[in-house]
């Protein structure tokens, strides 16, 4: 057995990572549905993570002792790996992932676009905005 696949076995159990990490099982199931870790499960579905999920809570953790917030740690770390994702893919379903993943991040315009006509669609009350268009003006040239 190689040593990647050693550190990607499910093995521990939710107690036994609170102990390891100093988190509470409430900050631990919230990064998972945050997409940060992605534990393997059990037939009665319990969560049992490996040695790679408990190393990238703990880096979590200091990221957010860091002052960091949830987006700013997806963006430094990116989504969680499941054991299954470390497998070779065949090339079909490699192109399929990088279409999918390019069909999910807007281009700048688009994201432009889509601000402008939000700020058309909810005019609000005269001379207030919902957003400040200070921060709006680096959208716009």
């Amino acid at each position: 057995m190689n040593d990647e696949l050693r550190r990607n076995l499910a093995l521990f159990p939710i107690g036994i990572v609170q102990k390891l990490t100093d988190l509470t099982a409430r900050q631990i199931r919230y990064y998972e549905q945050h997409n940060l870790v992605q534990p393997a499960r059990t037939e009665g579905n319990q969560r049992l993570f490996s040695f790679n999920d408990v190393e990238r809570l703990l880096e979590v953790k200091r990221l957010i002792d860091q002052g960091l917030n949830i987006a700013g740690i997806k963006t430094v770390l990116g989504p969680a790996k499941t054991a299954s994702s470390l497998l070779p893919d065949t090339k079909k379903e490699q192109a399929e992932r990088v279409a999918q993943d390019a069909k999910r991040d807007l281009t700048d315009r688009e994201l432009r676009e889509r601000l402008k006509q939000e700020m058309l669609r909810r005019p609000g009350m005269q001379g207030h905005n919902p957003f400040n268009a200070g921060d709006l003006s680096r959208f716009f040239h």
